[in-house]
């Protein structure tokens, strides 16, 4: 429960903050592609430092690299509070806030995802995911709507909030005891730091299953353009930007329960396709939607298909993958999401600022929906995939 709690209170900090540094930049700046920028810069670390990252988590304690990790986004908390209550706030200072989180998640992803197989047994792995992806869905629910709700307090509350559950979430991590299991050392090298990639690259259904979620998300999603949908097009302010970012975690964590009950056993394969294509859909309606009920709505269903694609491919990498390739195998994965993810959120400011918020919206499902029918005919193995363990 000690790595439920971290995931809960840090994953919920870092949302708050993400929230605010979006609201910020473009108060500050007034345009999307610094909005995609912010998403570029937290996507950097992972493109520098996943394998090395994916490395030292299988060779050094995972809690350890979580908690360094979470000390990392504290330091980060307290940059944007001096920006904030010292009036030296910056485009600058912002992105440079972006750059330590993204440092953060690059180093706690892959620590953190290969810790759960250690503290649960294998069976009960498939609903130890989902159980673990709800406290992620909380923290993503409960951090946009609270930073949402704190705005009406300053945003120094918002910040300051954020500290203190990051503080908590360290305390949390250094309290956690597991039984590490003790492997061959092996000599610190780029071919060692690779090996995970040539894993992934070796079964079709892995690669299929990551390479998904990085088209489409990259193209899909749009979380970067929020604070331009709440207030130029919704027109709900902050509370309403707090209340789309929550949107899809709140989906997402109902559809983790239903998960977590009824986990899934057959034909995972087209399940994990039909979920990415549910998410598209769900995305073009969010981009023609002028009703902010219609748009929460859209939100909320994308990210219970989301969920499903997130578990499923949580689940195979980590039920297929030796322990002792976990730490780099799940970089591998940190970087395919981190570029879906921060890349983007680069990639939906840049539309943006070409045709526009809502064009870039329909483009992107448009592109989720054309990967999906493209992976089923280049990757046929992960379609026809029955069971986890097959």
């Amino acid at each position: 429960m000690r790595l439920w709690f971290t995931r809960l209170l840090g994953g919920g900090a870092n949302q708050m903050l993400m929230v605010a540094i979006g609201w910020q930049m473009y108060e500050l700046t007034g345009r999307a592609w610094d909005l995609g920028l912010v998403g570029l810069f937290q996507f950097a670390p992972v493109l520098l430092f996943t394998l090395l990252a994916g490395d030292a988590a299988d060779r050094f304690h995972r809690s350890a690299i979580i908690a360094c990790a979470i000390a990392t986004q504290i330091a980060a908390a307290v940059l944007l509070l001096y920006g904030t209550t010292a009036h030296a706030l910056s485009r600058e200072l912002l992105l440079t806030a972006s750059v330590l989180l993204g440092v953060a998640r690059t180093f706690q992803q892959p620590a953190q995802q290969s810790l759960v197989p250690l503290l649960v047994p294998l069976p009960l792995l498939p609903r130890a995911m989902a159980f673990s992806s709800a406290g992620n869905q909380i923290a993503v629910i409960g951090g946009p709507g609270l930073g949402g709700l704190l705005f009406a307090y300053g945003i120094t509350t918002v910040y300051w909030t954020a500290f203190g559950f990051l503080v908590l979430a360290f305390l949390s991590i250094l309290g956690l005891r597991y039984e590490r299991v003790q492997r061959a050392a092996h000599a610190f090298s780029v071919e060692g730091m690779l090996a995970g990639a040539r894993y992934v690259f070796g079964n079709k259904v892995l690669l299929g299953a990551v390479s998904l979620d990085l088209m489409a998300v990259l193209f899909g999603g749009a979380t970067a353009l929020l604070p331009i949908f709440a207030k130029d097009i919704l027109h709900v302010g902050p509370t309403g930007l707090g209340m789309l970012r929550a949107a899809p975690a709140a989906g997402a964590l109902l559809m983790s329960v239903v998960l977590t009950q009824s986990p899934l056993q057959r034909r995972i394969g087209r399940k994990l396709l039909g979920s990415v294509a549910l998410y598209g859909v769900c995305m073009l309606v969010f981009a023609v939607s002028h009703s902010f009920l219609l748009s929460l709505l859209a939100l909320a269903i994308s990210g219970g298909a989301d969920m499903v694609s997130v578990v499923v491919r949580q689940t195979l990498l980590q039920m297929e993958t030796p322990d002792d390739m976990r730490g780099r195998v799940g970089a591998v994965s940190t970087m395919f999401i981190g570029a879906s993810n921060q890349l983007g959120e680069f990639e939906s400011g840049a539309t943006a600022a070409l045709m526009g918020a809502m064009g870039s919206v329909v483009f992107g499902a448009a592109c989720t929906l054309g990967i999906v029918w493209g992976w089923k005919k280049i990757f046929p193995p992960l379609w026809e995939r029955d069971r986890f363990g097959s």
